[in-house]
């Protein structure tokens, strides 16, 4: 078993314990974390993540995660750009929409802090919350 202390964007330090398999998980509850690595970082659009240039049009970030875990923004997320393909990270559930429609589980938001350049951002794991378009 090992423990890591992460520091996540400006909040208390958290204690997390990590058991094998389960690492490789996606975390399941509001508060769990796990250990991942980048798989794919792009735009909205493309598999390319294109920083907007003046009044260029922002095709917004995506971010995706060996442990199954997906992250979309409209807007490009500068921490997500200074990242890299195989960056090891860990990634926590911050918040689960309530009230959404069977089977319709959108609007999950994970905070994932890049190991490597210490820094983090939160995105959801959808464009739409749930039961939204």
């Amino acid at each position: 078993m090992k423990r890591l202390v992460l520091s996540l964007a400006g909040s208390a330090l958290m204690a997390v314990t990590l058991l094998g398999p389960a690492a490789a998980r996606p975390p399941s509850k509001v508060g769990m974390c796990s250990a991942s690595v980048i798989v794919r970082i792009g735009t909205r659009f493309s598999d390319k993540l294109v920083k907007p240039k003046g009044d260029g049009v922002d095709e917004g970030t995506t971010v995706q995660l060996k442990n199954g875990v997906y992250g979309v923004s409209y807007e490009y997320v500068p921490e997500v750009g200074r990242s890299r393909v195989g960056d090891k990270v860990m990634t926590c559930l911050v918040s689960v929409p309530k009230g959404c429609p069977k089977g319709d589980d959108r609007g999950k938001a994970y905070t994932t802090t890049n190991l490597r350049t210490q820094e983090s951002w939160t995105m959801s794991d959808s464009q739409h919350m749930c039961g939204g378009a």
